[in-house]
């Protein structure tokens, strides 16, 4: 820069006035704007933005619009970052982000980013995680523990389960004289007659259902075992009295005192570990083993057949328990099914079944009114239902991890053990009955 004049005074913070001989400050190299203006080059007007006054477009940033142009931009695959700071925040992900394209070689696929294995020639000082000041996160006060007996959906339920063995103690000599005493016992109360007979039954009832209950509550589970023994046991007097019509108030009265009854529990119960659990016997045991008492109920049938009808359905249940037995030990090699009851065997099925057949023909026939032909044809079906029932508890209680539901009967468990086929055969042979017209 230079001057026109001699230097300059104190600056006063005024401009000199147009037309005056007051110094002035010159820019040597300066051109004026003026002077620019045909050398700006030319502007496209579709590329410049409308001015605030005029209406919207309509048209939005590729970044909001990424969806739609996510053809034509690869960069739209590529998943948006995700903060992950807990174990379910990387499970939720795990198919966004691989963590072991950040690991070495020997790293696992589980490892997280921030793990790392130190070596023993490194020594690592320890290092403690602290939260932010800022960030002091309500944790809530844990929830009373509620029982459960279920675990979480695998790709095998029952893997683990059921691993207890047999008693060593236990020999075929020991169950079969059990067996033969039990059945004398049976026998001299089919004798007695109808009304010590259902005595019988619901007392076998009552404590098959006691041990189903106790191997449910060894599992865990809350069932409510005294409303179930009595719900069982009030079944078998109403039905003896007043015939399978019975079942249905019963089992309402059961399932609304239930509910009652672990309402007013002291803390909160699991619904299927407990009344799930009280009305699964009671149906279980309870009303299969009702059709017993309904055979020898007064009002089903006349003149006492009801009983021989009953006696003949035990004696053919008692053959195919016992040709089953003793076949499978001497010949099965070919499981029943192997994931329920490895000792189960096809050959044991056929075994039952000549010997159920054989039982039909020859021995029930001896009590009237039975005649070979129909001794041969309950012996049939019979022999199909009564395994079903020996299989079904086997998968209960193989659910339950136990080998035997009960010990009251040496060599044979408990007595739900004894009579699981015959539960099954109960309600088969009564409606078999009907259906032939055997009144």
């Amino acid at each position: 820069m230079k001057s026109d004049e001699e230097p300059m005074d104190e600056p006063t913070g005024e401009f000199p006035a147009a037309g005056t001989d007051e110094p002035r400050v010159t820019i040597t190299g300066a051109t004026p704007a003026g002077d620019l203006v045909d050398d700006l080059p030319t502007v496209d007007p579709t590329t410049l933005l409308p001015h605030w006054t005029e209406a919207p477009t309509g048209q939005v940033p590729i970044v909001v619009a990424r969806e739609a142009a996510a053809a034509d931009d690869p960069w739209s695959q590529i998943p948006a970052p995700a903060w992950r700071e807990g174990e379910a925040d990387w499970v939720a992900h795990e198919e966004q982000f691989d963590t072991s394209m950040l690991a070495g070689a020997e790293r696992t696929e589980t490892a997280r980013p921030w793990e790392f294995d130190v070596g023993d020639d490194v020594t690592a000082a320890p290092v403690e995680a602290e939260e932010p000041e800022w960030f002091e996160p309500e944790r809530p006060e844990p929830a009373a523990p509620v029982g459960r007996t279920r675990r979480r959906p695998s790709a095998n339920p029952l893997a683990g389960r059921a691993v207890r063995q047999a008693p060593q103690t236990s020999s075929v000599a020991r169950a079969v004289l059990t067996g033969v005493l039990l059945a004398v016992v049976v026998f001299a109360f089919f004798i007695a007659g109808p009304l010590p007979l259902t005595a019988l039954v619901i007392v076998v009832l009552a404590v098959a259902s006691g041990e189903a209950f106790a191997g449910f509550r060894s599992v865990g589970a809350h069932p409510a075992t005294v409303l179930g023994l009595v719900a069982v046991m009030t079944l078998g007097v109403a039905v003896y009295n007043k015939g399978l019509g019975a079942v249905g108030p019963v089992t309402v009265l059961l399932v609304v005192l239930g509910f009652v009854w672990y309402m007013s529990a002291e803390r909160t119960i699991d619904v299927l570990d407990g009344l799930g659990v009280t009305v699964f016997v009671y149906a279980w045991v309870g009303v299969f083993g009702a059709y017993a008492v309904a055979l020898l109920s007064p009002s089903t049938f006349a003149d006492r057949h009801g009983l021989a009808y009953l006696f003949g359905a035990v004696v053919i249940v008692i053959g195919n328990d016992t040709g089953a037995l003793f076949t499978g030990r001497w010949f099965g090699k070919h499981p029943l099914s192997a994931k329920l009851s490895p000792n189960k065997t096809v050959e044991g099925l056929v075994g039952g079944t000549v010997l159920a057949l054989v039982f039909g023909a020859l021995i029930v026939p001896l009590v009237s009114p039975w005649t070979l032909t129909r001794g041969l044809e309950f012996a049939v079906v019979l022999s199909i239902v009564a395994p079903l029932g020996d299989l079904f508890e086997s998968m209960v209680k193989r659910t339950l991890g136990v080998k035997d539901l009960g010990r009251l009967l040496p060599g044979h468990g408990g007595l739900l053990d004894r009579i699981d086929g015959l539960l099954f055969a109960l309600p088969a042979a009564y409606y078999l009955l009907h259906v032939l017209s055997m009144h």
